[in-house]
Order: C-alpha cells, then sequence, then structure tokens
C-alpha cells in the first residue's frame, strides 16, 4: 500500500474530478460494496460510483444465509436491515423450520450507508450514454475517465450464456393486524403452480410490516406485474393477513443458468470488465449475488497493486473460475427447468428440503462436498429418469 502522499493526491483527484483509478459504472450491490471496501482498506486508490438512478441500489433487497459469508466478512454488517435465526419452508408434503440466521439488506438502508461512507465519491442521477474500457459519456454530453471502468449495469444481454429465470414482484405492506411471524419464510410452495416453479417468499420486517414477493422461476423473462401483485393479494388473504397499505413495490428477473460458454461471454464484452450479474456472478440456482460480490470486493482490496491491469485480470479469471467450479448447479438447473414438468417442479426443491441441515447450507453458499454432490443425486429422482439423463451433458464449452 502507497503511502500518506498518495492518499492525499487520491483525495484531490476526487475534489478536482480529474481522472481517477476506477470509474464503477452502476451504483448496485457489487459495485457498491467494492467502493465501500476500496475506501475503508485502500484509501490511496482514487474511485467514483456512478448510478443512473436517483438512489444507489434501485429498489431491491438483497439477502443472505450466515453460512454463506465467514467472519471476515463482519465488514458487510453496517448494510444489514434485519436479521432472524431461523426460517422456514413450506411445500404440499413437507414444512420445515431451519436454524440457520438469515440476514436481510433493504434498497435504502445500502444508500444510507454508502453515500455517508462516500461522501463526494458517489454521483447518482447521471445516466450513462456511452461506456468504454476507461471512459463513460453520459447523458448530458459529460465525459468520465478512469484508468478502469468496472461494468455493473445489471445483467443486460447474454447470448452466450443458456438461462432460465426467477422473476419477482415484491410489495412492502403493512398489516392492519400482527402476522404472528417469527422468522422469514424463504419459500411456500403450497400455492398453485402457474409458470413453472412458483412460491412466495416472506420477510417479516416488524410485527405488522412484511415484505411479501411472488416469485416464478420460468423459461422466460416476461413479468406480469398485475397477476403477480393478484397473486400477493390472494396469498396475504389466505394467511388472514389484512393489507392496510402498500408501503413500497420492487420487481426483478434474474438469471438462473443452465449451461454457456463463458469464454464467449467475456469476448463479448469487448474489452470491458464486467461484476456484478454481469459477470455471471450469482448463485447458478438460486440467483443470490451477495456473497459473490462481498467476496469480489475482498479479493480486488487484497491485491498487492491495485491498477487497470490487476483489477481487469482478477475479475474476468475469478469469473470464468467460478462458471467452471459451480457446473453441478446448472445440471441441477437443467434438471429443473428441462426434466421436471412445469406443474410439478416443485418436486425437486420438496425433496432438496428433506436432506440435513448442513448440506443445504453448503448448497446455499455454492461450496458442496463430493458426498453433497452424490447425495444430491441418489435416490429416486423427482422428475421422469429419460429427461433427467439427457441433461447430464452441458453442451457449452465452459
Amino acid at each position: 500500500m502507497d503511502g500518506p502522499g498518495e492518499t492525499d493526491r487520491a483525495a484531490d483527484a476526487r475534489a478536482a474530478g480529474d481522472r481517477v483509478d476506477l470509474l464503477l459504472a452502476g451504483g448496485g450491490l457489487a459495485n457498491g460494496l467494492i467502493a465501500y471496501r476500496l475506501a475503508q482498506k485502500r484509501p490511496e486508490v482514487s474511485f467514483r460510483l456512478v448510478e443512473g438512478g436517483a438512489r444507489l441500489g434501485g429498489r431491491h433487497t438483497w439477502s443472505f444465509f450466515e453460512t454463506d459469508l465467514g467472519p471476515q466478512a463482519d465488514w458487510i454488517d453496517p448494510f444489514v436491515s434485519r436479521s432472524w435465526d431461523r426460517y422456514e419452508v413450506r411445500f404440499p408434503r413437507r414444512r420445515r423450520q431451519l436454524a440457520c440466521g438469515y440476514r436481510s439488506i433493504s434498497s435504502e438502508r445500502f444508500h444510507d450507508v454508502l453515500t455517508a461512507a462516500l461522501g463526494e465519491r458517489v454521483r447518482t442521477s447521471a445516466p450513462i450514454a456511452s461506456l468504454g474500457a476507461q471512459t463513460a459519456i453520459l447523458e448530458t454530453g459529460e465525459r468520465l475517465d478512469a484508468a478502469l471502468t468496472l461494468d455493473g449495469r445489471g445483467p443486460g444481454a447474454m447470448p452466450d450464456l443458456v438461462l432460465g429465470y426467477q422473476k419477482f414482484v415484491g410489495q412492502t405492506v403493512r398489516l392492519n393486524a400482527g402476522h404472528g411471524l417469527a422468522g422469514p419464510i424463504i419459500m411456500d410452495a403450497t400455492v398453485d403452480q402457474k409458470d413453472g416453479y412458483r412460491f412466495l417468499y416472506v420477510l417479516p420486517w416488524d410485527a405488522d410490516t412484511l415484505l411479501i414477493e411472488d416469485t416464478r422461476y420460468t423459461d422466460g423473462d416476461a413479468l406480469d406485474r398485475d397477476d403477480m401483485r393478484r397473486g400477493i393479494a390472494d396469498y396475504a388473504a389466505a394467511q388472514g393477513w389484512a393489507i392496510d397499505a402498500v408501503l413500497a413495490e420492487e420487481q426483478g428477473v434474474l438469471p438462473v443458468a443452465l449451461d454457456g460458454d463463458i469464454q464467449a461471454h467475456w469476448r463479448r464484452a469487448g474489452g470491458l470488465t464486467l461484476t456484478g450479474l454481469r459477470a455471471a456472478l450469482f448463485h447458478p440456482t438460486t440467483g443470490y449475488s451477495l456473497p459473490d460480490a462481498v467476496a469480489l470486493a475482498e479479493a480486488i482490496c487484497d491485491l498487492e497493486v491495485i491498477d487497470a491491469a490487476s483489477v481487469s485480470a482478477l475479475v474476468r479469471a475469478r469469473s470464468i473460475r467460478l462458471w467452471r467450479e459451480r457446473g453441478f448447479f446448472r445440471l441441477l438447473n437443467r434438471m429443473l427447468f428441462r426434466a421436471a414438468r412445469p406443474g410439478e417442479r416443485y418436486r425437486v426443491l420438496e425433496r432438496f428440503y428433506g436432506l440435513a441441515e448442513p448440506l443445504i447450507g453448503r448448497f446455499y453458499a455454492a461450496n458442496l462436498t463430493g458426498l453433497d454432490k452424490l447425495r444430491l443425486v441418489s435416490g429416486k429422482p423427482p422428475v421422469p429418469v429419460g429427461a433427467a439423463v439427457k441433461c447430464l451433458r452441458e453442451k457449452g464449452r465452459a
């Protein structure tokens, strides 16, 4: 790490609006955490975090299991809006409480923590018209220069990766009476299985406030907001919850990786350095991206020298390595999307949640052992055997 003189020059560059070391394009989860950790660990590195919207993080809720992160990642704690010591899943033939901590981050808290920590290094309401490896042109025509840009503006088009989709609409609602939940319901698949695998996801923010999301694993990415809003209202009524007011709404379409050529994906980036979902840094099955975002921020800060070449090489190599290591998850996803009948896809997850809690934790952390993988595919499969066999081979080059 460089001495105080370098730190002073980094601050001067930020104040003067000169060329910075890193320009973080997109103020979502991955770039936001990179910026936050750089400010903590590597103050000699100058950077800007540029977001097109009015607030960092948009309208999202990010969650993770306590087993997803090690104790060295406690720097994420200021972002956590709410924690619980257990969660619940519900299926037609299985209902289970799991004694694993669950943490959630609201986009409001994400914005507040980042802006307080980063100050003038954050710029919002600045849509980017074009982005190059070292330059961003804003829609206003203003040019921003950096030694390296990091493109974290969401998943974008991924024609070289074969994807299914996890799409959702969530509403934060205030009830006219308490809901009675002691912890989150991560999956309630006792609902009508329309569009593929469908479940309701519920976070109890306080005694009478809930986030309720209608979530569907589907082949297409079209989002029918009105139908999903009706799904939320119907679910609340079925639980005996009377909604007094809808306080906020969020929506999203997350990739679920089935197959693909990660090398071709990076070649198509045309020299840009991708981060977050755009770099395929997400759990292939669940779409959870926070653990990968935390790990990437830490890896960048641990570089001996943070410059354009080292950061770009690290991010690309990390994305390709994790894609290769996570091939088993893509196999499971192909089983879910291609072997299971749409109305019976829930059976795959219902069976999964009958396994031992430590294995479930390792699955969510994308850290399965060889024995875990054997356990997941052993026994009578919850999908037709012939269809399952056709899913074994991955066609894309890793």
